[in-house]
């Protein structure tokens, strides 16, 4: 069964759910002659990624799938041998290698006849990008997603590989804080700035995907769109969970779904640390083998944050309304040491792009609170 966020995902840049000034400046730049290299920021869930995938198809043609080329800066950043990694998939061939994936050239990209033309695949402009002699201006497209999180070393050898590479290739990048990307990339692209979702639009995305879905009976839209804060990507995954459920005319159950979720998870996050039980391995039963999962604080974090698509800095701010909240009934001088521990963290989420390097840090302190008030056993 296919998802919402993919069945409904916009096939024209009039379709995105932003605000006009970003649609020409999206369609505009994927018609020029020559295309400029693209940076897309803004929030989580605004549609950064249908956007991008909206200027690849007009850029490249019907056959865009076959010469876009897509890494996630984030995925690197959880793994050992991400520089490896990182230069494998801008040179294919290897570190020695003059062959780059953005020296290559792609002559089925440049020839729009060699594909069909789908009818859910025509151009996102309306006409195709097509120059005076019916080939595509470009053929071919890097694209980095998360790029804030690319890191110190790896950005310099972009810049060079972007400076290197071959006039039918451009690179597009997408970041929630653009700040992070070194000066020599910034100044090298395009900066499109996407606001986060205004609640009318939220509300009409919905509505459209309730009526297809047969749900029209929905009474729970506006609510959703107030929760989710110009999160369309979060709307539609709350929304859908709901109808699926039957449960799209109780606004209750909205209210029950998210604390049943995001806030049960993050009270386990902090009560975990504050426990000292940060991470806590245990063997289940999956099937017929027997596989080791992550419980503890940074087990339950892990969760809150694959599930709902949480970033570093939204976690800061759950961790810090449910303090101020009283829902832990600290001692003052406790609750104050937490939120001190929560402002550093904060200020380092705002240096760094490895997130979960400084949020486990962030519980590995207040691990340490909790053993100064008695709340978790002292170590040996």
């Amino acid at each position: 069964m296919t998802s919402w966020l993919r069945a409904y995902a916009p096939r024209r840049f009039d379709g995105l759910a932003t605000t006009d000034a970003v649609r020409d400046l999206l369609s505009q730049a994927s018609l020029t002659a020559n295309p400029p290299h693209l940076l897309l920021s803004g929030p989580s869930g605004v549609g950064k990624t249908a956007a991008w995938r909206l200027v690849a198809r007009q850029v490249l043609g019907p056959g865009w799938r076959s010469t876009t080329h897509v890494l996630n800066a984030r995925d690197l950043a959880r793994k050992s041998g991400a520089m490896a990694t990182f230069e494998s998939f801008l040179r294919p061939e290897g570190r020695g290698s003059s062959d780059t994936l953005a020296g290559r050239t792609s002559l089925e990209a440049f020839d729009v006849a060699l594909f069909d033309q789908r009818d859910d695949d025509a151009p996102p402009a309306g006409e195709e990008s097509v120059g005076r002699d019916g080939r595509q201006a470009v053929s071919r497209l890097i694209v980095i997603e998360d790029a804030d999180h690319l890191g110190p070393k790896r950005q310099p050898y972009l810049r060079r590989m972007m400076e290197s590479g071959s006039g039918s290739s451009r690179f597009l990048f997408t970041a929630r804080t653009p700040s992070r990307l070194i000066d020599a990339i910034r100044s090298r692209v395009q900066h499109v700035r996407m606001p986060p979702v205004s609640r009318e639009q939220i509300v009409a995305r919905l509505e459209h995907a309730c009526a297809q879905a047969g749900a029209t009976d929905a009474t729970v839209l506006e609510d959703v769109a107030h929760v989710v804060n110009g999160d369309l990507r979060r709307a539609l995954f709350v929304t859908e969970l709901l109808v699926r459920r039957g449960l799209h005319t109780d606004r209750n159950a909205l209210g029950r779904l998210l604390q049943e979720t995001e806030v049960v998870e993050m009270r386990m996050v902090i009560e975990e640390a504050l426990r000292g039980r940060l991470h806590d391995w245990r063997w289940e039963k999956q099937g017929a083998r027997n596989t080791r999962v992550l419980y503890g604080a940074m087990g339950h974090l892990d969760r809150l944050m694959n599930a709902h698509h949480l970033e570093g800095d939204q976690v800061i701010e759950h961790v810090h309304q449910h303090l101020v909240e009283g829902r832990f009934h600290l001692p003052p001088e406790v609750l104050a040491e937490l939120l001190d521990v929560v402002a550093k963290t904060d200020a380092d989420l705002r240096r760094s792009s490895t997130a979960r390097i400084h949020l486990e840090a962030m519980l590995h302190r207040f691990a340490d609170v909790g053993r100064r008030a008695g709340l978790a056993p002292a170590q040996p």
